[in-house]
């Protein structure tokens, strides 16, 4: 079970890059829906769009993840690290990572592993208890 708690949801988000980049016929900047707005502009949103967005709902639950307090928080801050380096690797290394959206996905994997341990550090100082 500690490993299901554990587990960093962002590789999800970036599974589902390399699916759409590698395997499916659908470009990221194919336009998903456009909405017009009242100023008479169109909102267009692309696939790279929701892919991001998917990466900022998963920042948000990797970060509530990180706020327990837990055993399995260290192993969670480790597979989130690998998730970053992995994630940084294919950036540096694999051409069709090579966008915007892959260096954005890559910034949120670099978010979720800063805050997490912020994050466990500051609860880590709340828990110490000094006896005089």
């Amino acid at each position: 079970m500690q490993f299901a708690v554990a587990f960093p949801f962002l590789v999800v988000v970036i599974l589902v890059y390399n699916l759409i980049v590698f395997l499916s016929a659908t470009s990221l900047n194919d336009t998903v829906f456009s909405v017009p707005m009242i100023s008479r502009a169109v909102m267009s949103v692309t696939v790279g769009d929701l892919i991001i967005l998917l990466g900022l709902v998963v920042l948000f639950i990797e970060v509530l993840k990180s706020a327990r307090s837990a055993t399995s928080t260290i192993l969670d801050h480790m597979m989130s690290t690998a998730v970053f380096i992995v994630a940084l690797v294919e950036f540096l290394i694999v051409r069709e990572a090579g966008t915007a959206v892959f260096l954005i996905l890559t910034t949120i994997c670099l978010i979720d592993v800063v805050a997490g341990y912020t994050v466990s550090i500051r609860t880590a100082r709340r828990d110490i208890a000094f006896e005089p």
